[in-house]
């Protein structure tokens, strides 16, 4: 970083992760300082989409409709965002998972159509990110992200009286995270850096 702009070390610029799903679509929003390389997770959420699956409903209707509703998160996520990280899906055999992957790369195109530019990260430089290897489980992915992150509001629940994660909801949330330290690490946004006007910096 030693041909950016000088930054001072209270420099705030506001980032957003997102870990794409037809179902289940990450959100992770927060701060991040390029001073210190702190990055702060201040809010976190699961989008799912609410859909009729009765079996009168056509399944290209029931996926429109989860593409609104999964489009318009996404918008609200981004607005006051300064640098937005996406984990973008990969395709897969499958045909459900395929639907999944079209829905999502649909809605992705349409936020830049819109003219909300993100950075690209694929699933294995998230997972590198975190020190973990490109093959780590979504059980460690959490528990990186809970160790990284201690202060956010992770989905917990108590059952006999034991306290623990629901994971099926904070995978999601841990994978959003990682895609923010990936995309801060990765070349575009480092190149980019410098052109990047911090959150609490006059615009005068």
């Amino acid at each position: 970083m030693s041909n950016l702009i000088p930054r001072r070390s209270t420099d705030v610029i506001r980032v957003v992760g997102f870990d794409p799903s037809l179902r289940n679509w990450g959100i992770a929003k927060g701060i991040y300082i390029p001073m210190s390389g702190i990055i702060e997770i201040e809010e976190m959420a699961v989008t799912k989409a609410l859909i009729n699956d009765g079996k009168q409903v056509r399944q290209n209707s029931q996926d429109l409709e989860a593409a609104s509703q999964l489009a318009k998160a996404a918008i609200e996520a981004a607005q006051g965002a300064q640098a937005i990280f996406v984990e973008v899906p990969v395709g897969s055999q499958s045909a459900r998972a395929m639907a999944s992957y079209g829905v999502c790369v649909g809605v992705l195109g349409a936020l830049r159509a819109m003219g909300i530019p993100f950075f690209e990260v694929n699933p294995q430089e998230v997972k590198l990110a975190t020190g973990l290897t490109k093959t780590a489980s979504k059980a460690q992915m959490i528990a990186w992200a809970m160790s990284a992150q201690p202060n956010a509001k992770w989905p917990m629940q108590t059952k006999k009286g034991v306290q623990s994660v629901v994971e099926s909801t904070a995978e999601h949330m841990a994978d959003a995270c990682a895609a923010i330290y990936a995309g801060i690490l990765s070349n575009p946004f480092q190149q980019a850096l410098a052109f990047i006007k911090p959150a609490n910096q006059s615009t005068n």
